[in-house]
């Protein structure tokens, strides 16, 4: 069998099918240099049918087992979306980190979401954020959709949230709703009303479709706003819900500010992010190799420079917050990223992958990086919870 002719420094994947057979062999790739991406593979007539993934240096060969209706019958190349000029993590070409403007990230941002959201909900659903499990987990782990909406209730739950009638909330807001999982659920649990916001007119969109087909329409709706200049009065809201949008706020006091600013008086405050380890006695930033392995990560989300879980914490004490809690959930959320990984190396998720787009696709590199800096202690999974004073 011919070895493959290969285009370029990197690749995602790639998939062949010859005289309809369906074949299934290993390809491991290694480049020396990863600065010029490839945006194709070219076969020898008598292909090999496999799939690679290959960044940072590393290579994770995935066997395949083609369905050969799907694919011409002769296919001897394939087309990846137009790459750019450098590799997910340059501050140049993403424009994200600490040097970005408020504008770049607020553009990238939505066009990242406008990308992935479809592949994230053919693959995962309405909920697009991490699941929660038990600790130690157990042999058989809770389904992975199951185990998202154990994070809302674990959440609601560490907040202390009442589900009395004459307690419960009646007004929420969720920042960077997504596609509007929580803003539906929390409707349904508490019958409140509940305006979700989102930087993507597609997830807006798409929220309102599904909303609509579960008849929720009276109760919940979305808009395309930014989280830190919200069109909200002061006081509205009963509960403010930030599930995994906080990570993308280039400035996490303003942020705070207007969460606090649109709740009601007693209203509780709910924020569910990824955060960068508490700094230790005696340092006054993260290690250098920490440093690069978050910029790298910011380049792929579209994410400004990170913060910690005890800068939150001092931002709510500034804001005269009262019952501030935090906890650390990151090893709860461990077997979801092992999950979401099987899932985009899965034919289902190549194939989403390559339609949806370059931005898609370095956010799947990206959660590479995502597992070693939580495996590192670096990359932390936090909750932080507290009332606005009534």
């Amino acid at each position: 069998m011919a070895a493959p002719a290969i285009y370029g420094s990197v690749t995602t994947a790639a998939i062949v099918c010859h005289d309809t057979a369906a074949l299934s062999q290993p390809l491991r790739l290694r480049f020396p240099s990863l600065d010029n991406c490839s945006t194709r593979i070219r076969y020898p007539l008598a292909p090999p049918t496999s799939a690679a993934i290959c960044y940072n240096n590393a290579a994770l060969s995935l066997p395949l087992r083609l369905r050969p209706s799907l694919l011409d019958k002769r296919s001897t190349s394939i087309r990846f979306p137009s790459a750019p000029p450098t590799m997910p993590g340059s501050r140049v070409q993403c424009k994200a980190g600490a040097d970005a403007s408020f504008a770049d990230l607020r553009t990238g941002i939505a066009e990242f979401y406008d990308e992935s959201s479809g592949v994230w909900e053919e693959m995962w659903g309405e909920h697009m954020h991490h699941g929660f499990y038990e600790l130690p987990p157990p042999e058989k782990l809770l389904e992975h959709r199951d185990a998202q909406i154990r994070m809302i209730e674990e959440a609601l739950s560490f907040a202390a949230v009442s589900e009395e009638d004459f307690k419960k909330p009646r007004r929420v807001v969720d920042i960077g709703c997504g596609i509007g999982g929580s803003s539906r659920y929390l409707a349904k649990k508490y019958g409140a009303h509940v305006q979700g916001i989102t930087l993507s007119p597609l997830q807006a969109q798409r929220a309102s479709a599904i909303t609509a087909s579960q008849g929720l329409s009276d109760k919940v709706a979305f808009q395309v706003a930014d989280a830190l200049d919200q069109p909200f009065p002061d006081g509205q809201f009963d509960l403010v819900w930030s599930m995994e949008s906080g990570e993308h706020m280039p400035d996490k006091e303003k942020f705070m500010q207007e969460l606090v600013r649109v709740a009601a008086p007693g209203g509780s405050i709910i924020i569910v992010t990824w955060c960068h380890r508490d700094l230790l006695p005696g340092e006054t930033s993260l290690q250098p190799s920490e440093q690069e392995l978050l910029d790298k990560i910011c380049g792929a989300y579209y994410l400004p420079a990170w913060c910690s879980t005890a800068d939150y914490a001092r931002i709510a004490q500034a804001l005269s917050l009262q019952n501030i809690k935090t906890a650390d959930w990151s090893e709860n959320v461990a077997p979801f990223w092992s999950a979401v990984i099987r899932s985009a190396i899965s034919w289902r998720g190549i194939t989403g992958l390559l339609k949806s787009g370059w931005k898609t696709i370095k956010g799947a590199f990206a959660m590479f990086l995502m597992v070693k800096g939580y495996k590192q202690g670096l990359i932390k999974f936090a909750v932080i919870t507290a009332q606005k004073p009534a």
